[in-house]
């Protein structure tokens, strides 16, 4: 798998979890990493701890759901590396809840997190990949997206609606070679599942075809592949890395 030479990609949601894991995978590939997210504490150690092997990264703290915000990062770190070829749209977070019980805030919150924050970034980075002619963005959905899940209502309709905006994206930005994707995990082993307890666990597990948890790392590999020049006719689509739960 073959990755061009002097990339730099700008990952949202960097300080734990999936992020985390593409966040290293890509900077032990030679790329140049902007690690976004509101914990700046985290991130500062996430950026060492890549530093410290021999990886290129850069820390900033951003709250996804304000587009001047992310319009200044995205500027930060275009100056930092040169210019930015792939974006990680990543940031998320979950306020579950049964419909009928869920809080307007909360509904508004995962929204503006998870979906507005993600069509924040395909406009603060578009013209800058327009400009160059190339480019490579990633929204990261969820199997929620594509099956929903009860009690998840708001998470559900943000992760489908990033699929709905990957394909849109993609047919407008087509012609500039940026190509637009989405991975929709299933559940898989982050802080956003730790709270589970073993009995459900138990249960997810007896759906899933695989028989067990996914791995951050599994959804970085295919991140990865999604910006190798090996993905170079691929675009609109979602890849789906779920064990088989939703097939």
């Amino acid at each position: 798998m073959k990755l061009s030479e002097s990339r730099s990609a700008f990952i949202t949601g960097a300080s734990r979890g999936i992020g985390l894991a593409i966040a290293k995978l890509f900077a032990s590939n030679g790329i140049s990493v902007t690690c976004a997210s509101r914990t700046a504490e985290t991130l500062d150690e996430v950026v060492s701890e890549i530093r410290m092997s021999s990886g290129e990264a850069h820390a900033i703290p951003l709250d996804v759901s304000n587009m001047t915000d992310f319009s200044r990062a995205i500027a930060e770190a275009a100056d930092k590396f040169g210019g930015i070829d792939i974006l990680v749209n990543n940031a998320g977070i979950v306020k579950d809840n049964l419909l009928l019980r869920m809080k307007e805030d909360d509904w508004d919150s995962v929204i503006d997190i998870n979906l507005k924050g993600s069509f924040n970034g395909i406009k603060a980075v578009t013209p800058l990949m327009i400009k160059q002619r190339s480019g490579r963005i990633i929204n990261i959905s969820s199997v929620s997206g594509m099956m929903g899940n009860a009690g998840q209502a708001n998470y559900s309709a943000a992760k489908a609606g990033m699929i709905g905006l990957t394909k849109t994206t993609a047919r407008e930005l087509a012609s500039r070679n940026i190509t637009v994707n989405a991975i929709a995990p299933g559940y898989i082993a982050t802080d956003m599942t730790s709270y589970l307890d073993e009995k459900v666990k138990e249960d997810l597990i007896k759906h899933i075809p695989l028989g067990r948890i996914g791995e951050a790392d599994e959804v970085a590999k295919t991140a990865l592949f999604l910006c190798s020049d090996s993905a170079g006719y691929i675009t609109g689509q979602t890849i789906a890395v779920n064990g088989g739960l939703y097939m």
